[in-house]
């Protein structure tokens, strides 16, 4: 595969980046000084309640900066594993579900060609299965796209499939993939499925970064992995609103902080993305992904059975996907809403053993909690209260706070660097870090309400819904 200039310049610098932590101890110093030259002994009703949810993060918060500086290990270790080179003896199948609208296949087709592109040059067995609904809006467009290649592959789900458990959304489509492999004899550990989303492509860099990692795993043997994950990153360049692209910040953050630390560690207790979820064909036979008719987060879940059936056997790695923030912030609302909504329900799902559910439990109560945290939050409940003293009731929880913001801080700052550092124009606008930084207190706010919301529609049982939103192409 020959990369032209400006895609080898991207490559040598995402090999180069590494996480800093710097803006987080810069942070953390403030706001440890602040709190501790403005602290209060005398602990009212607002202190008491701030030292309950300005605390609670505190376990998500180390758990992330574990996940941080072993990004930074990992990241030299893989760098070990050899000079990429063509996984020769494995098979890579990607799936990628959509739902076939017009508004959907602009992102569709930028992603799938990315695909085409970049992948054959690692991996000479390769299949790209797009899986549509039958009758869908874009059905033409999408098989005369499958015309342009002959590793393009269009799978119909028919409209009477049914699984045996009743799943829906995604998920029926998911299944009625993995059972067509099963019946084309393609369950086997020598082929690899790699997931994706309709409006996430692949780069140069994904595709080394994937072979690799599965090259690694046939010379490992014995304690070979089954799963792995890589990281999910917003180019500039596909961002059609700057706003919803800031606060998409936060999420690649993510990735190498919280899912670095579990996926990374062998048990992936924190969830999955649908994207880049790279998984052994045979493994996934023994799953599949009929979780029944309430599972709207079909990723995250085959993610605690797989905890609970192959405990160890999951990595990371330093690949990235690439892929288009939501067109609006009204979108933005609808996607974190959907997230939380599915999360929250996954967590009090009795299918799933209790022990694999335990961090997500976590997570989502201190998620759900979010909006209360919001400092604004606190101070209009004091200003109703007559109670505007936050101090809790001990120094000792200070530096904890302290590290919870500084957190929070670094999770936009160094998500707005990765970003940036895989767009076409890597260099960050001066304005852009002052934003991010700026905006955060929206933001969480902004999220805090949508994940709210995802929680009374839980509580309400109301029925659950698969919302698409619009993909910028």
């Amino acid at each position: 595969m020959t990369l032209t200039r400006l895609e080898a310049k991207q490559l040598r610098r995402q090999a180069d980046w590494r996480p800093s932590f710097l803006p987080f101890l810069i942070t953390f110093c403030l706001c440890l000084g602040i709190s501790w030259s403005t602290y209060s002994s005398r602990t009212g009703l607002i202190g008491w309640i701030t030292t309950v949810v300005w605390t609670l993060p505190t376990l998500a918060s180390a758990v992330g900066l574990l996940g941080a500086l072993l990004t930074s290990r990992r990241m030299r270790r893989q760098r070990h594993w050899g000079k990429p080179q063509r996984a020769e003896d494995d098979t890579l199948l990607v799936v990628v579900p959509t739902i076939g609208r017009h508004d959907t296949y602009p992102a569709l087709e930028r992603a799938v060609l990315s695909y085409a592109k970049y992948l054959p040059g690692f991996f000479p067995h390769l299949r790209i299965d797009i899986i549509t609904e039958e009758g869908c809006e874009a059905q033409p467009d999408i098989d005369a796209l499958a015309l342009t290649d002959p590793v393009f592959r269009v799978v119909v789900v028919p409209r009477d499939y049914r699984t045996p458990n009743g799943t829906r959304f995604k998920a029926r489509a998911n299944n009625y993939s993995h059972e067509l492999r099963i019946a084309e004899g393609e369950a086997v550990d020598d082929v690899w499925v790699l997931h994706m989303d309709d409006d996430t492509g692949v780069g140069a860099d994904t595709a080394a970064a994937m072979a690799r990692f599965i090259n690694a795993q046939r010379r490992a043997g014995a304690d070979a992995k089954h799963l792995a994950q890589g990281v999910l990153t917003y180019p500039r360049e596909l961002a059609v609103n700057r706003m919803t692209w800031l606060a998409d910040s936060v999420r690649p953050s993510c990735d190498i902080t919280l899912f670095a630390v579990m996926t990374g560690s062998g048990t992936p207790y924190a969830g999955l993305h649908g994207e880049l979820l790279l998984i052994r064909s045979s493994i996934e036979a023994t799953i599949g992904w009929d979780f029944g008719p309430k599972a709207i987060v079909e990723d995250a879940q085959l993610a605690l059975h797989f905890c609970a059936r192959y405990k160890g056997r999951s990595d990371w790695f330093s690949g990235a996907c690439y892929g288009a923030s939501p067109a609006t912030m009204q979108d933005l609302m609808k996607q974190r809403e959907r997230w939380a909504w599915g999360l929250i329900a996954l967590a009090f799902n009795r299918t799933v053993p209790l022990k694999s559910r335990l961090l997500l439990m976590y997570n989502v109560t201190a998620w759900t909690l979010g909006l209360f945290q919001h400092v604004g939050i606190i101070l209009a409940l004091g200003a109703l209260l007559g109670d505007l003293n936050t101090s809790p009731f001990t120094r000792v929880i200070l530096p904890l706070w302290a590290m919870n913001v500084a957190s929070g801080v670094w999770m936009y700052w160094e998500g707005l660097k990765l970003n940036v550092t895989v767009s076409a124009d890597a260099r960050r606008a001066w304005w852009e870090p002052i934003a991010v930084v700026g905006l955060i207190p929206f933001f969480s706010l902004y999220e805090g309400l949508a994940v709210f919301r995802g929680f009374l529609r839980f509580l309400r049982g109301t029925e659950n819904k698969f919302v698409v939103i619009a993909k910028p192409a």
